[in-house]
């Protein structure tokens, strides 16, 4: 009898320890993505138009990725090609410090 009543408390003292040692669920609310140009029912991406493709790009003058704008992965595509066109024929700089 003596014996197992240690038993049973050591027993409590791990379980109420191991409780604790368990990260705490923090429930957020993820705002899910969309493609802009899904939305908005765009099938062709102009390359001429260098004022709507700077809202793909950073300060820097990087494109952003698909995980940051949400974009399908073929609309990415075809702004990748419409982003580097425009760059060849001098509408976008390559590489700029401040483009926003």
């Amino acid at each position: 009898m003596i014996l197992e009543e240690p038993h049973k408390q050591t027993k409590q003292l791990v379980e109420s320890d191991l409780r604790y040692l368990s990260p705490i669920k923090i429930e957020t609310k993820v705002e899910k993505k969309y493609c802009y140009f899904e939305q908005r029912n765009i099938k062709y991406i102009d390359y001429k138009d260098p004022i709507f493709l700077i809202k793909f790009l950073n300060a820097q003058g990087k494109i952003l990725p698909r995980r940051i704008t949400g974009t399908l992965q073929k609309n990415q595509n075809k702004l990748n090609a419409a982003i580097k066109r425009c760059r060849q024929i001098g509408l976008l700089p390559f590489v700029t410090d401040d483009l926003r």
